[in-house]
């Protein structure tokens, strides 16, 4: 029986990114369960990028990988540095206006403003 990581290195060859790795990692230290979770994703999501078998927006996995689990950040124009899964999560919520409270409403108009939104592409 294969661990995750073998999983990867054998559907992704040479060419795995480090992120997979990273990613592959996780799930073998905790569960593909948890690793899911804490991405706030489905547990098959993840199965099928580690397989290589993913054919959404793999560029939007990798920046919740790496905000997720390698701290990347970016420089939020409405709350200056945060995680890249957290700019992920505010995208995803500024698809559809809401007024539940001022925070939601000034991300939806910060969100919708910014370059690094990409309203066209769902995960």
């Amino acid at each position: 029986m294969s661990g995750p990581v073998e999983t990867a290195r054998a559907a992704w060859g040479d060419a795995m990114p480090g992120w997979i790795e990273r990613l592959a990692i996780e799930c073998e230290t905790t569960s593909q369960n948890r690793v899911a979770n804490r991405m706030n994703r489905s547990a098959s999501l993840v199965s099928a990028v580690l397989r290589n078998k993913y054919r959404g927006d793999m560029a939007a996995v990798e920046e919740i990988v790496r905000g997720t689990f390698e701290r990347a950040t970016v420089t939020c124009p409405a709350r200056g540095t945060i995680a890249w899964s957290h700019c992920r999560e505010w995208q995803q919520m500024a698809r559809v206006y809401s007024n539940v409270n001022s925070e939601r409403q000034r991300m939806y108009r910060a969100c919708n403003g910014c370059p690094r939104n990409r309203k066209d592409q769902a995960t």
